[in-house]
């Protein structure tokens, strides 16, 4: 079995020092679902929730708690992402969120692209409280990590 990285020898939460790896081209892409009753999502559909356009502050939620990861998740490193990508889709049983970030760094860029699925459909689940009291969030997965060496500029 792998040795936890976040931990030390005895057992104490530590940030990994990443200083001595060399920067590479990073990308991660997540996803997530939230189930709504059907009235919840017409009421979606026809932009007439009470608290405004869910999918776009879904979706202006998402960038931003995406940014911020490393402010939010302890031993995250915070990094300067190149691009933050997080779209909604109005499905058959709620909405479905995907997040992709990318950077070039010493470190991944999955808890960024987790975090933001996770904002959005928070925020979803806040605008829509009022008219669905029987939300469910989940399930939120991590698609891809990709790391590639970069090349000469």
């Amino acid at each position: 079995m792998k040795t936890l990285s976040h931990v030390d020898a005895r057992g104490r939460a530590r940030m990994v020092d990443v200083g001595g790896k060399t920067p590479q081209r990073r990308r991660a892409r997540a996803e997530g679902h939230i189930r709504l009753a059907r009235a919840t999502r017409e009421l979606i559909r026809r932009d007439q929730v009470k608290k405004g356009d869910v999918l776009t502050v879904a979706q202006v939620a998402g960038i931003q708690a995406a940014k911020r990861t490393g402010e939010l998740i302890p031993l995250c490193h915070p990094l300067g992402l190149d691009c933050v990508d997080v779209r909604l889709e109005l499905t058959a049983s709620g909405v479905r969120a995907v997040c992709a970030a990318s950077t070039i760094g010493r470190t991944g860029v999955e808890m960024e692209a987790l975090t933001g699925v996770s904002a959005a459909l928070l925020t979803v689940y806040d605008m829509c409280k009022a008219a669905d009291k029987a939300m469910v969030i989940g399930p939120i997965r991590l698609l891809e990590k990709v790391k590639e060496d970069v090349g000469p500029a």
